[in-house]
C-alpha cells in the first residue's frame, strides 16, 4: 500500500523525471558506473564524463580488460580517484569470481570495493528492482524538510531518523522510482537554496515548510576551519623531456602522474622547500632556473597553493623513485597520455602550450 509522500512522489515522477543518459538501460553495468560517479559528483559534471567511458569501457569485462593507468586517464578530472581504482578493481573481482555480473542483493553489493550502505541500496532498487530505500544528499534533504528534522545533518542520531523514514515509505515493487524522484525533487525543486516550494508535489505536507522555515533545513553544523598548504612542485627538464612521478596507488590522487615537490614546512623559504623536497623524494639536487606559474585548488577538505618552478639537475646523482611509484621522463607533447591532478594537468598543459609555440 502506498503511503501518501510516496504516492505523491511516484505521480509527479511519471511526467517529471530527468532524461539522464543511464537510465533506461537494461544492465546493471551501467547503473553502477553511474552511482560511483554520482559519489559526490553533480549531476551536470557527470553527464559528459559518463558518456564518455561507456564509450571506451561499455562492459563490465572491457573494464576489467583495461590497465588501471587507462582507467584513471578516462576518470581524469572527476575527482576522489579511489571511485575509479576501486570501480576497476571490482570489476575485476566480479569477472574472477562471479562470471562478470553484479550480484541483485543489497548485501553482496556491499562487499564489493567502493560500494557502502547507500550505493548498494541503490543499484539494488534501480537495477535490480529489490525494495531497499536510500539515502543521498538530496533525499536527505526533502525528508528533513519534509519532517522537520531538528538533529544535526550528518549525526548518527539523524543518519538514524532518515534512514528510518526513507524505508517507512517505501513503496513495495517501485523502490527504483521512489528513490529516484526523491533524488530527481531534491535536485530540481528541493535544492539547498530558495527551493521551489510552490511547484513542489509535497506541498501542503512538507512540515517545514508549514512553517516557514525549509530554508533552515537540514539543521547545519558548524564548519572547522578548512587547512591552506602551499607546496612546490619541480619541473625538471633535460634534452628536451621532463620528469613526472606516479604517485602510490593508495591514498590521494593514487596512481597519478605529477610534477615532483611537496609540502612547505613553517617558516621555510619556498625555494628552499623545492630544493629539500626533491633531495627527499628522488635523492637529487636541483637548480631553480624560473617561476613557471602559480595554482590555485580546494579539496573537500583543504586548500592548496601550488609554486611550479623550471628547474636543471646538478650533479651526477639521477634521480630514484624513492617515495613514487615510478618516474618517467616524458616529452611536453605526451604528458596528455598520462592521468594526473587538476593542477598539475594545468602545468602540463602550459608545458605542451610553450613547446609548441617554440617550435
Amino acid at each position: 500500500m502506498l503511503t501518501e509522500i510516496s504516492r505523491r512522489l511516484l505521480e509527479w515522477y511519471a511526467h517529471s523525471a530527468r532524461v539522464l543518459p543511464w537510465r533506461g538501460r537494461s544492465d546493471a553495468y551501467g547503473v553502477w558506473v553511474s552511482e560511483i560517479m554520482l559519489q559526490q559528483t553533480r549531476v551536470e559534471t557527470v553527464i559528459a564524463y559518463y558518456r564518455r567511458w561507456m564509450e571506451r569501457f561499455p562492459s563490465l569485462t572491457e573494464l576489467a580488460a583495461a590497465t588501471e593507468q587507462e582507467v584513471l586517464r578516462f576518470w581524469e578530472g572527476l575527482g576522489y580517484y579511489s571511485r575509479a581504482r576501486n570501480l576497476h578493481r571490482a570489476a575485476r573481482l566480479l569477472v574472477s569470481e562471479f562470471q562478470g555480473n553484479l550480484p541483485a542483493s543489497k548485501a553482496e553489493l556491499e562487499r564489493l570495493p567502493g560500494i557502502g550502505r547507500y550505493t548498494a541500496a541503490a543499484i539494488a532498487s534501480i537495477a535490480f528492482g529489490q525494495d531497499e530505500a536510500t539515502l543521498d544528499g538530496n533525499i536527505r534533504r526533502v525528508l528533513s524538510r519534509f519532517y522537520n528534522i531538528e538533529l544535526p545533518a550528518g549525526s548518527p542520531q539523524a543518519e538514524r531518523t532518515l534512514w528510518r523514514l526513507a524505508s517507512e515509505n517505501l513503496p513495495p515493487g517501485r523502490a527504483g522510482d521512489y528513490n529516484q524522484a526523491l533524488m530527481d525533487l531534491g535536485a530540481m525543486v528541493c535544492t539547498p537554496r530558495a527551493p521551489s516550494c510552490g511547484g513542489c508535489p509535497l506541498d501542503g505536507l512538507c512540515q517545514a515548510r508549514l512553517l516557514g522555515i525549509q530554508e533552515q533545513r537540514p539543521v547545519r553544523q558548524a564548519r572547522s576551519d578548512v587547512p591552506h598548504y602551499t607546496v612546490a612542485a619541480a619541473v625538471i627538464q633535460r634534452d628536451g623531456k621532463t620528469l613526472i612521478a606516479r604517485r602510490p596507488s593508495s591514498g590521494l590522487l593514487g596512481g597519478l602522474w605529477e610534477f615532483p615537490g611537496g609540502k612547505q614546512e613553517p617558516s621555510e623559504d619556498i625555494t628552499a622547500c623545492l630544493v629539500r623536497e626533491i633531495q627527499e623524494e628522488l635523492g637529487a639536487a636541483v637548480q631553480i632556473k624560473a617561476t613557471l606559474g602559480i595554482y590555485k585548488h580546494a579539496y573537500t577538505h583543504f586548500r592548496v597553493t601550488i609554486h611550479a618552478f623550471a628547474c636543471t639537475l646538478l650533479g651526477n646523482e639521477e634521480p630514484q623513485p624513492l617515495h613514487a611509484s615510478e618516474i618517467r621522463w616524458v616529452r611536453p607533447g605526451e604528458l596528455e597520455d598520462f592521468p594526473m591532478g587538476k593542477v598539475d594537468r594545468q602545468i602540463a598543459r602550459a608545458l605542451a602550450e610553450e613547446c609548441e609555440r617554440r617550435s
